[in-house]
């Protein structure tokens, strides 16, 4: 009796599909196995080794991060690491183990091209293609400029797989996409910095001053990168004036330009943009802020992450009202100035460990100057004891933010909106041991209470009971207080140059 006749029509089965599939994959193998490609024999087989536990990628994201000069270029190369993480996490546990694929015979490879040590896990898929792929798609994610710069590196290391002989392209293929997954699979979880809304509050009214013409920038030598950012504010803005000063004459060279300019610009740390703002208000005046200190913490909330971002917002005449924090010595603000903060004032061990940073930088560095920092302020420290909310508290810190930051929790993140009149307040409790509480109440995420922190928000604050001389910390500065601090908000007292997105 004969086989009934399989319809035209009819799906082939599975089986019948997987072996289709394995001999195209076979056919592909071995043609390109048997091309002659002089160019890839001394750069391919070296590129697929180094690329080995990621150690490529790792030392990629080093570079990028230290060499890219920027806070875009570390998010690029944190994001990709992490996609590359969570690619071989999905890879190593997941799909080795379903398609327990044997790797291609090496017989018709040439001697030249094999790797010295051969892989002795399964074919399927392709873990260096996954990580190549989840490394470059996750920095592109963060910048697509050096997105570009690392796709040819990928695309080599997916490429060099095959070419060595080590799996088939359907390997690579799968593996790469996996890993391009992975890296969307992370934004959905955590999302870029352009996926997070634009800067809040109402826009302010700025001249446009294309070239720079009427702006006057003044640059602090000292700080971060201020130096070599000035230089590119020369490029980037002819018709600006630009005033580089050292540290001790920044404040009155601010005075200076804000006498002579349409627009006030500033280059420095966190310290130097807190003067330039307070001058800049008095004045009434709108700031320019280029990114050429070590943190920038102000700028980057405005959406301000490159010297093209503010000349943008110059030539347009783009601009945001913003709140001015402000702290007096007292309820009425007797016996001295007022000061302002644009980021955030803190008591406890904070202005300790800014203190014993500066101390350290000019000696080892700004990084291991904070680690040590860190140690000493948390080895060293007593809970400090204040009057908040009509209640004597001991605490190891408290934390006074101008605006909402996100994600809730003690460490400060992103602010959404610079004008929301509100100040976020985080309090760390006094107890044993401070380190263990810090790290706890950094994991707490959106809990408002807990034995370990609290976190709130207020339009105004009262710190009483303080011991004359108690240190506090603003923007990265360090003062010394009187017996009470009041602090407040200045509604939308300032107005930044801010691209509008």
């Amino acid at each position: 009796m004969s086989a009934p006749r399989r319809s035209p029509f009819t799906a082939p089965s599975p089986s019948t599909l997987r072996s289709r599939l394995h001999r195209l994959d076979l056919a592909v193998f071995r043609s390109l196995a048997h091309r002659n490609w002089p160019a890839a024999q001394p750069v391919l087989p070296r590129l697929s080794r180094s690329a080995d536990h990621g150690l490529l990628w790792f030392a990629t994201a080093a570079g990028l991060a230290v060499l890219g000069g920027n806070a875009r270029a570390r998010r690029a190369a944190l994001r990709g690491t992490a996609s590359l993480a969570l690619a071989s996490a999905v890879i190593n546990t997941l799909g080795k183990g379903a398609v327990r694929r044997e790797r291609p015979l090496l017989d018709i490879v040439p001697v030249m091209r094999q790797l010295k040590r051969q892989p002795f896990t399964t074919s399927f898929p392709s873990g260096h293609a996954a990580s190549a792929a989840a490394f470059a798609t996750g920095v592109a994610l963060e910048s697509k400029g050096w997105g570009a710069a690392v796709a040819p590196l990928a695309l080599s290391v997916a490429a060099s797989r095959v070419y060595t002989g080590v799996h088939y392209p359907s390997d690579v293929l799968a593996g790469a996409a996996l890993g391009a997954g992975a890296a969307f699979a992370l934004r959905g979880v955590v999302p870029t910095r352009g996926q997070l809304p634009a800067p809040g509050g109402r826009r302010g009214r700025a001249p446009a001053l294309p070239g720079g013409r009427g702006l006057v920038v003044v640059v602090n030598r000292a700080s971060g990168t201020a130096t070599a950012t000035a230089d590119l504010v020369r490029d980037a803005l002819p018709g600006a004036e630009v005033v580089e000063c050292a540290p001790e004459d920044v404040s009155a060279a601010l005075e200076e330009a804000a006498g002579r300019g349409r627009a006030l610009g500033v280059c420095g740390g966190d310290g130097t943009v807190n003067g330039a703002a307070a001058v800049a208000a008095a004045h009434g005046l709108p700031l320019a802020v280029f990114p050429g200190g070590t943190m920038n913490h102000f700028a980057y909330d405005l959406g301000i992450e490159t010297i093209d971002d503010v000349c943008t917002a110059l030539t347009a005449g783009d601009a945001v009202q913003v709140d001015l924090g402000r702290f007096r010595p007292g309820p009425e603000g007797p016996g001295g100035p007022d000061g302002h903060f644009l980021n955030a004032l803190s008591l406890g061990v904070y202005p300790e460990l800014v203190r014993t940073r500066e101390h350290w930088t000019p000696r080892i560095g700004s990084w291991p100057a904070g680690l040590v920092a860190a140690w000493e302020a948390l080895r060293g420290q007593r809970p400090l004891e204040i009057g908040l909310e009509g209640r004597r508290r001991p605490l190891w810190l408290l934390f006074v933010g101008n605006g909402l930051f996100q994600p809730v929790g003690p460490a400060p993140g992103r602010r959404h909106d610079l004008a929301d009149g509100l100040l976020d307040v985080r309090v760390v409790h006094g107890g044993r041991t401070p380190g263990a509480r810090l790290l706890l109440s950094a994991v707490a995420g959106p809990l408002t209470r807990s034995p370990v922190h609290a976190a709130g928000q207020r339009r105004t604050m009262r710190i009483t009971g303080l011991k004359p001389g108690t240190p506090y910390a603003y923007d990265g500065e360090v003062a010394y207080s009187q017996e009470e601090l009041t602090v407040d908000k200045l509604p939308r007292a300032l107005t930044v140059y801010c691209p509008m997105t």
